[in-house]
């Protein structure tokens, strides 16, 4: 049986007892899970975690049900939807700094799903090149933008 992210994360926040709703959308390539509740803030947490948290859950269930399953993103209220735009103007901004001085910018650590937007943001510019950077003592990296060396 084919994994059925949908019904996956419904099940989750059921057994949470979160009353939600579950919408599927098609971005690109990628399934945007959206979720409707009323308790939007408890299920997004600080900064984010909560959901990032929820997202890694249903991302490794639905692995090991079938390892060829496409990641699936998560958003609760528009959420991720905004954090993503900030992130990549962000990007886009450190790009044109380093396109006019010609020196490498640095970014915030971020985690592995942030990095992944600001990666495919900036892969089809011609002058830009990201590299993921570690951090000592912790899960995050920051991201290297530098002139793409032609």
């Amino acid at each position: 049986m084919p994994a059925q992210p949908k019904e996956i994360l419904e099940k989750i926040l059921g057994t949470l007892g979160f009353p939600a709703t579950v919408e599927e959308q098609r971005i690109g390539d990628d399934l945007m899970l959206d979720v409707k509740t009323d308790e939007s803030g408890r299920l997004i947490g600080r900064q984010g975690q909560t959901l990032a948290d929820l997202q890694y859950l249903v991302n490794r269930i639905l692995f090991q049900q079938d390892p060829s399953a496409p990641k699936v993103m998560i958003d609760v209220g528009g959420y991720r939807s905004q954090a993503r735009e900030a992130l990549i103007q962000k990007a886009r901004e450190a790009a044109e700094k380093v396109r006019r001085w010609g020196d490498a910018v640095e970014l915030e650590p971020l985690n592995a799903f942030d990095r992944r937007i600001v990666h495919q943001a900036l892969r089809d510019d011609p002058d830009i090149e990201t590299h993921s950077v570690e951090v000592d003592g912790s899960d995050k990296k920051v991201l290297m933008l530098r002139p793409k060396r032609h």
